[in-house]
């Protein structure tokens, strides 16, 4: 299967052979399907908090947070294309007055190109696409007017104006100031002052690139950086890490042989969302929220964010101060058997963690043991919107190998030929937003090796295609599924406001991504 060459291909990527025999053996055996027993929703898996309870973690989080090290972690590689393609199949199809015409007349719904060019004059990056256009002599107004629509999209999408379909999504500009239009990097910075500022004015964001995208991201920081610190009164930490070549998978074709580059070297594909997991387990905080780079809004939109953000991460906090407390007790104390009731009903009813069956019958070294082992783990804290028919993953109660525990779970995942699972997943509630705190520490303060708590049975496998061959492509264990799998999990409901992607340029035309 491999030539004597490769072994310097897998040595300079960084990866085993043993790996790639995995990656093979999930190529031919293929994934098993999560086993769903039910949806996680409030009142079985999913905390509701009133009021008052509110209150008091969002307090507990502007008391303590600024005395620790709290990073947001931005996955920011992505190029922007994806999100204009409906507009680069109407730049296809359509080379004419009258093609675009026909075209247009077929859909005139909120996610058409007619839409989008009907509005596009209240987008955020129009006054940036006006000047590109009155660079090369031309007038917007009588582009439109004189329908020369592939024009106009020339101007946005390639490097004769904005070069907005190789961008990275992260630095197109997403809502409009009166001081002038912010990138979506722009607004995780202005999010990341309010809810990681330490007692220093020290404000910690992690952005993932793309190696060819870096240089451009240097350049947007170099050009605003000074601005939001000196209106914010903040000092920011801005980190970056690319996704490593040794979280790549083999590609293989449909007989599950590897596929070769036309210079006979192997073709390896990356490794999905999943693989910046090893860029997570580099990053040194106390504290780390996760939020996609699409997943922003304008200023007069934040507070509900800033709000449920200080929430879970302050029951993030509470949470820490009870494990690390247990956790000390049970490794340097004498514990009673009260004490150890009081442990096993904590982790039972408030970490939704499964104590064994048999525990009863456990000697009192085997009890403390276990107890220690349930609680020695990574937490996460997620927020869980309603569904209101959002494409993404959503919480439920999974049956492991002995236990059921708490999961976010992808469609892909799911076994949808199985009436049972259909059902279970007809009735679910809410879904998956992104919108993550972690702590990747021990109680001690050592930070936990987050390759140990991955299930290495989850991921899935797509068909691709390339150089008109198909091939099949392998992902990771997705960050917040397989890979965070073993964590303590919590989900938090949290209202719909707080969750709004931009998944195609028509989304920025959105109410909540427009000016008042």
């Amino acid at each position: 299967m491999f030539k004597s060459k490769d072994s310097d291909q897998f040595q300079h990527k960084g990866i085993q052979l043993s790996t790639i025999r995995k990656q093979i053996d999930h190529f031919i055996n293929g994934f098993p399907y999560i086993r769903l027993m039910r949806p996680a929703i409030p009142g079985d898996g999913m905390l509701n908090f009133n009021e008052k309870e509110k209150a008091f973690f969002i307090s507990h989080f502007e008391v303590f947070a600024p005395k620790i090290k709290v990073v947001k972690f931005v996955p920011a590689s992505g190029a922007a294309s994806r999100m204009f393609k409906h507009i680069f199949e109407f730049r296809e199809q359509c080379n004419n007055v009258a093609a675009a015409d026909d075209f247009l007349a077929k859909d005139h719904s909120f996610n058409s190109v007619d839409y989008f060019i009907k509005h596009v004059n209240q987008i955020a990056f129009f006054q940036d696409l006006s000047v590109q256009i009155s660079n090369g002599g031309g007038s917007i107004d009588e582009i439109l007017s004189k329908k020369e629509y592939g024009l106009l999209i020339d101007f946005l999408l390639t490097e004769q104006g904005l070069d907005y379909a190789y961008l990275p999504k992260a630095l197109l500009k997403f809502h409009s100031y009166p001081a002038g239009a912010r990138t979506a990097a722009e607004e995780h910075m202005v999010e990341a002052a309010e809810y990681t500022r330490d007692q220093t004015q020290k404000a910690r964001i992690h952005f993932t690139i793309s190696p060819e995208h870096k240089e451009k991201f240097l350049q947007m920081l170099e050009k605003v950086k000074g601005y939001y610190e000196s209106t914010l009164h903040v000092h920011y930490e801005i980190s970056f890490s690319i996704q490593k070549p040794s979280t790549d998978i083999i590609a293989v074709d449909e007989n599950n042989q590897p596929v070769r580059n036309q210079d006979g070297s192997l073709l390896f594909r990356p490794g999905g969302h999943g693989a910046l997991l090893e860029n997570l387990n580099e990053l040194d905080a106390d504290l780390i929220f996760i939020k996609n780079i699409d997943n922003i809004v304008p200023d007069r939109l934040k507070e509900k964010t800033f709000e449920y953000k200080k929430l879970l991460g302050g029951y993030l906090l509470y949470l820490k101060e009870r494990i690390s407390t247990y956790l000390f007790k049970l490794k340097h104390q004498q514990v009673t058997v009260e004490e150890l009731v009081e442990i096993a009903t904590f982790i039972d009813k408030i970490l939704f963690l499964a104590i064994p069956h048999d525990f009863s019958t456990y000697s009192d070294k085997a009890q403390k043991d276990c107890l220690f082992a349930l609680m020695d783990r990574p937490i996460r804290v997620c927020g869980m919107v309603k569904n209101e028919g959002e494409p993404g993953g959503g919480p439920f109660w999974v049956m492991g190998d002995d236990e059921p525990s708490l999961q976010i779970v992808e469609a892909s995942q799911i076994n949808m030929h199985s009436h049972d699972q259909k059902a279970i997943v007809g009735v679910s509630t809410h879904f998956n937003p992104v919108d993550l705190v972690c702590s990747t520490k021990d109680f001690e303060g050592n930070a936990f090796d987050l390759n140990e708590f991955v299930d290495e049975n989850t991921g899935f496998i797509s068909l691709k295609s390339s150089g008109g061959k198909i091939l099949k492509a392998q992902e990771l264990p997705g960050l917040w599924n397989g890979a965070m799998a073993k964590w303590i999990t919590i989900f938090v409901e949290v209202p719909i406001i707080t969750f709004n992607p931009v998944k195609t340029v028509n989304d920025l035309l959105r109410k909540e991504h427009l000016p008042n």
